[in-house]
């Protein structure tokens, strides 16, 4: 059986979900496009990867362990709590950076992420990290 979809003319009942009404199309546009501008995601990532030259640097903020364990092909292992404008020398000014940890349910691409734009870096979140990635069905490097 196929859910009524609501009419203009229908009355939509209170519940969790429509109590607070969604936002004009304008200010969801505006909110939905400004989040772009500090995350993506996975298969976005991954696509990226493919080409010769990607257009950023990818930085895996774990613990050496956990990435020689497994990590996402071309990244780069600086975790969070030494990342450096010392460490970040290598790529010039304006580069790029996107970050990820271990998953949703790990903080450290967010601390990273403060850490590169106090720096002055341009940065942005892979959402999901290594647990989004594994969901993908995508591989791990190990090293």
């Amino acid at each position: 059986m196929t859910p009524a979809i609501p009419t203009p003319t229908s009355e939509i009942r209170a519940n969790p979900v429509t109590e607070v009404p969604p936002a004009e199309s304008g200010a969801a546009l505006l909110h939905f496009s400004r989040k772009l501008q500090f995350e993506t995601d996975c298969y976005d990532v991954h696509t990226a990867l493919r080409s010769e030259s990607p257009g950023f640097v990818l930085i895996d903020v774990r613990g050496r362990q956990d990435y020689s364990r497994g990590h996402v092909p071309k990244a780069v292992n600086i975790p969070h709590s030494i990342l450096t404008a010392e460490r970040l020398q290598a790529w010039p000014e304006g580069t790029p950076f996107v970050v990820y940890c271990a998953g949703p349910h790990c903080n450290g691409a967010n601390k990273a992420a403060i850490r590169l734009a106090r720096l002055g870096r341009p940065v942005k979140e892979m959402i999901g990290g290594i647990t989004g990635w594994i969901d993908e069905g995508f591989a791990l490097t190990e090293s």
